[in-house]
Parts: C-alpha cells; structure tokens; sequence
C-alpha cells in the first residue's frame, strides 16, 4: 500500500522554482528471512536536484466508528505488534539526486535473534525535499519573494518474513441494509494465521433467479481487525428479495505472485429484501 502527504513550510526564497516528484519503485517492499534484504529505486525526473531522508514507521490500516478506512501509526508499539521498524535500515539513508538521475537504495534486516516465525510490518517514509511554491498575494521588496518550500512524503509498505508465514480471514456479523437508493454493508474481518491478509473483498448482489444485478470490490489487508463500510448503489434494481454475497479471496494484481499467502477463498450471505 503506498500514498503520499504533501508538507508545506512558509520560507523566504530569491525566487521561485517548481515543486520536484520523484518516482519510486517498488510500491511495496517484501524481505524474507533468507536475503534479508530489499531495494528501492529512485528517479528525479524534474530539472532541480531533491534531498531526501528515508525513514521508518510502525503502522497498518485499520477501520473507524463510521467503517472508513485509516491509517493507524504507533510511535512506540510493544514486543506483539510484530514491528520491523526498528531494525530495517536504508543504505544510503540521505541523498541528494541530482535532474535526470537514479539511485539505488538498499535495505537491510537485522532482526533481533531468536525471533519467532511470522510476519512482521513496517512503513518506510521517503521524504523528497526541493522547489517551492509561490504564496497568492504576498508581498515582494528588495526582490525577495514569499514562498512555500515543499517536502513530499511517500509511506511505502515493507513486510519481513520469518520462517513458516501463513494467513487467512474470518467474517462475522454481516449486515447489509437499504439506504434510499443504496444498499450498505458493514463487516468484521479478523486476520488468522502470523502474516497479514493482503487480498480482495467482492461483494455480489443476487436476484431469484441467481443472476448478478450489482457486484463491486475493494483490495483490501487486515493486519489484525477491521470493520469496512461499503454502499452499493441500486439504481435500476427492482424492489424485491435477493442475496448478497461476500467473498474474500487472495487475488491481488498489485502483488507479486511469489508473496501473495495461500488461502481458502471465504464467502458468507445474507438475505436483502429491496422496497
């Protein structure tokens, strides 16, 4: 899973130049217990040179009162929280990238010995400083001008490995209830296993006849618990009775087929009555 914040702080700048992106690959990183080790590749594409700072972080998604998806973080999490982030290191850690130039940067596991079999998380923050921007309507003398400098950080998942990994997911409490021209469906999903579920959860909207008038997905980790809200739009469909099913199953097309975990697919249904 990857997404990026954008940071923003006021400076005093001769002039002002473009915000700089840089392009990192791998979106997600997996390290197992027999290399130990990962890279990640970066390219500044833009016509000034960026410093970045790579950097760790102890998170994992997880669902709010209202079933929306969040990013949890811990500053400080205990021995069973099967955090990585203390022991993975970037190599170089900062850099400069000049226009037009790529850089590998290698990463490193050092667990602490005796550790047990499993699957164990962390969030490398890749912080991209360079440009900035112009602030509408200020002020300019003596031809200084007031500007915004930009730092961008991309949080890139990294997983680690240990001996035997393995997972799978439970479901309970499913509930699906008409909301004018919606249907919303609520969940409880609970990881199984030492690894995390990294897959795709399918909703289908069932007629009588066992045809499918409404079907939609969402990929989806559960790390340890989560409760996801979703609302299937009904236009179009008939008042009367029908099924919903939901499955879970371990396909993920953004996901290298050497690391997805087997799984036995899950399904459950409840029955949906439409006014």
């Amino acid at each position: 899973m990857q997404r990026s914040l954008l940071v923003l702080a006021l400076v005093l700048v001769p002039e002002t130049v473009g915000a700089q992106g840089v392009f990192i690959a791998p979106h997600a990183v997996h390290i197992d217990a027999r290399t130990r080790s990962g890279t990640l590749e970066l390219y500044n594409p833009g016509n000034d040179a960026v410093e970045i700072e790579i950097s760790t972080l102890f998170g994992y998604p997880v669902t709010d009162s209202t079933g929306k998806i969040t990013m949890f973080f811990e500053a400080d999490p205990d021995s069973t929280a099967h955090s990585a982030a203390d022991w993975i290191a970037a190599f170089p850690r900062r850099l400069s990238l000049e226009p037009r130039a790529r850089q590998t940067v290698r990463l490193l596991a050092r667990p602490p010995a005796g550790l047990e079999d499993g699957e164990y998380w962390t969030r490398l923050v890749v912080a991209v400083r360079g440009g900035t921007m112009p602030v509408s309507g200020a002020d300019s003398a003596d031809g200084i001008t007031v500007g915004l400098s930009l730092e961008v950080r991309t949080i890139i998942a990294l997983t680690y490995r240990n001996g035997r990994a393995h997972t799978g997911v439970s479901t309970r409490n499913l509930q699906a209830n008409q909301e004018a021209d919606t249907l919303a469906i609520r969940m409880d999903l609970t990881r199984e296993g030492n690894a995390a579920f990294i897959g795709t959860l399918r909703w289908s909207l069932v007629d009588s006849t066992g045809a499918t008038v409404v079907t939609d997905q969402l990929p989806i980790a559960v790390y340890h618990q989560m409760s996801p809200r979703r609302v299937l739009p009904l236009t179009d469909v008939e008042p009367g009775s029908y099924r919903l099913i939901v499955e879970l199953t371990n396909e993920r097309s953004d996901v290298p087929p050497d690391v997805v975990l087997p799984i036995v697919t899950v399904a459950d249904t409840v029955a949906v009555q439409l006014r």
